[in-house]
C-alpha cells in the first residue's frame, strides 16, 4: 500500500483483517516510525484496534522501502494523495506518477497495480504506459478501485461497503481482486467489474451526485427562511421517497472535507476539457463556496453586528469524528467574522490541533470554557457532545442567551423553553 494517509492505512490494515499480508510504504519517515510505535496520525474511531491487532498477528507492517516491499507484492495499491491543482482546479497526479516509476522499477513477476487515489479518467492508461515505457519486460495489469471511506465511519465502511467497484479489461487481474475482496463476497457485497474508465468516473460521479444532494437542500433551506417553511420537514417528505432517500439532506453551512471540494472541481474541469461541460456541477461547486460566505453573514445578523462581540464556537472540523480540516466551512466563516471585528473563543474534541495551523482564534479546553463570557455560541460541527449541552449552565455562562446551530442539532421548541434567542438553518427562529 504506497501512501499510509487516509485511505492507504485505513484500507491496509482493513486489508491485514482480511487476512492479506500489508505492508504500508510511505517516504514520512516520521509517519513510519510513528506507526511502528503504534502512534496513528489521524484520527479515525476503530482505527487503532484495526492497526494494533493486526500488527500483532504480523500481518500488517510499515516501512519506507518501497523498492524491496514490491517484488514479493500480487497486487501493489496507489494510495497517495491527488490535491487540487493550484491555478486549474485539475488533480495533481505528481505523486501518482513518482510512484508508478518507483513500482516500474522494483516490480518482480505477475503484478497487479491498482490506483486507489481518487483520479481522472485515463489516467490508469497513463499509469499503464509510464510502466510499459519503463519496463517493456514486466508482468502487469493496472485495475482502478476506488475508495468511498467516509470519514468517521471508514472501518465500518471498508468491512461492510454498498459496493466494490473495480475497473480492469483483464481476467488475470480480476481473480487477484477477487481473492482480496474474498470476505466480502462470501458476504455478498456487490462487486461490480467495469472498464477502467468507467470505474474511474463512477467515483467522481458519486460524490459531486452526493454534493449536489447537499447544496440542493440547502437551497431549499434558503427558501424556507423566506416563506417560514422547516426544512426538515422538507428534507423527510422528499426523503421519503425511494426515488431521492434521506441520506445526505442536511441543511448546513455547506460541504467540505478532503473528497467532495477537489472531486467535483475535477470532475467540472474534465468535463470541460472533453468538451462535455456539466452545467450542474459547476454550479454546485459555485453555490458551495457562496454557502460558507452566506452562513458569516447570517452569524452577523443574528449577533446584531460582531465588531466587538466575543463569540464561543463548538466545532472546527469539517464534519464530526474526524481531525480533518481541510476545506472545513470553518476556514471561511471564522476569518470572516474576525475580520469583521468578532473575538473567537473555539472548542473541538478532536480537531483544534489541526484548526490551529490555519486559524489564528484561541481555542479552548471545553465547550463551556468557550462560552464563557460570550456573547452568543455557534455551532459549526455536529459532534455528539455538543448536542446534549447544560443549557441552563450554558445560560449562565453566556452574556446573553443566544445560539446560531448551524446544524440544526437542537429543536426550536426546546430552546424557546430555555429562554435562548435560536437562530437554525432552513427554520423559522426563536426570538
Amino acid at each position: 500500500m504506497i501512501g499510509s494517509g487516509y485511505v492507504g492505512l485505513v484500507s491496509g490494515a482493513c486489508f491485514s483483517e482480511f487476512g492479506h499480508h500489508v505492508v504500508c510504504v510511505d517516504k514520512d519517515a516520521g509517519k513510519i516510525d510513528a506507526l511502528k510505535a503504534g502512534r496513528i496520525p489521524i484520527f479515525e474511531p476503530g482505527l487503532e484496534d484495526v492497526v494494533a491487532a493486526n500488527v500483532r498477528a504480523g500481518r500488517l507492517t510499515f516501512s519506507t522501502d518501497l523498492k524491496n516491499s514490491i517484488p514479493d507484492a500480487d497486487a501493489v495499491f496507489i494510495a497517495v494523495g491527488t490535491p487540487s491543482r493550484r491555478g486549474d482546479g485539475h488533480a495533481d497526479l505528481a505523486y501518482v506518477f513518482q510512484a508508478a516509476e518507483e513500482i516500474a522499477a522494483a516490480l518482480s513477476g505477475y503484478t497487479v497495480v491498482v490506483t486507489k487515489s481518487t483520479v481522472p479518467v485515463g489516467t490508469g492508461q497513463a499509469v499503464e504506459q509510464t510502466i510499459r515505457r519503463l519496463r517493456p519486460d514486466a508482468e502487469f495489469d493496472v485495475a482502478s478501485n476506488p475508495e468511498f471511506l467516509r470519514e468517521g465511519s471508514a472501518i465500518e465502511d471498508f468491512r461492510r461497503p454498498d459496493r466494490v467497484v473495480c475497473g480492469t479489461d483483464s481476467e488475470r487481474a480480476r481473480n487477484v481482486m477477487r481473492q482480496l475482496y474474498r470476505p466480502l463476497f462470501l458476504n455478498e457485497t456487490p462487486i461490480l467489474f467495469t472498464t477502467r474508465e468507467s470505474s474511474e468516473l463512477i467515483k467522481y460521479a458519486a460524490n459531486a451526485f452526493l454534493a449536489t444532494k447537499i447544496t440542493f437542500i440547502n437551497e431549499m433551506a434558503d427558501i424556507c427562511e423566506k416563506v417560514g417553511a422547516n426544512v426538515q420537514d422538507i428534507a423527510r417528505g422528499i426523503g421519503l421517497d425511494g426515488r431521492i432517500g434521506s441520506k445526505f439532506l442536511h441543511a448546513g453551512p455547506g460541504y467540505g472535507g478532503s473528497c467532495f471540494p477537489k472531486d467535483t472541481l475535477a470532475l467540472m474541469r474534465t468535463a470541460e476539457e472533453v468538451g462535455a461541460p456539466s452545467k450542474i456541477v459547476t454550479a454546485v461547486t459555485v453555490a458551495n463556496d457562496a454557502r460558507k460566505m452566506r452562513m458569516a453573514e447570517k452569524i452577523e445578523d443574528a449577533f446584531g453586528g460582531v465588531r466587538g462581540k466575543r463569540i464561543a464556537v463548538l466545532g472546527l472540523t469539517f464534519k464530526p469524528n474526524t481531525d480533518d480540516m481541510r476545506d472545513s466551512p470553518s476556514l471561511v466563516i471564522l476569518p470572516w467574522l474576525k475580520g469583521h471585528g468578532a473575538d473567537i473563543r473555539a472548542y473541538d474534541p478532536e480537531g483544534m490541533k489541526e484548526a490551529a495551523k490555519h486559524l489564528d482564534i484561541t481555542m479552548c479546553d471545553d465547550a463551556y470554557q468557550a462560552l464563557d463570557g460570550a456573547d452568543g455560541v455557534v455551532i459549526l460541527t455536529e459532534w455528539n457532545e455538543f448536542r446534549a449541552l447544560d443549557l441552563d449552565r450554558a445560560k449562565k455562562l453566556l452574556k446573553r442567551p443566544l445560539m446560531v446551530d448551524l446544524r440544526n442539532i437542537y429543536k426550536a421548541q426546546e430552546m424557546e423553553e430555555e429562554g435562548f434567542a435560536y437562530y437554525s438553518v432552513g427554520r423559522p427562529p426563536v426570538l
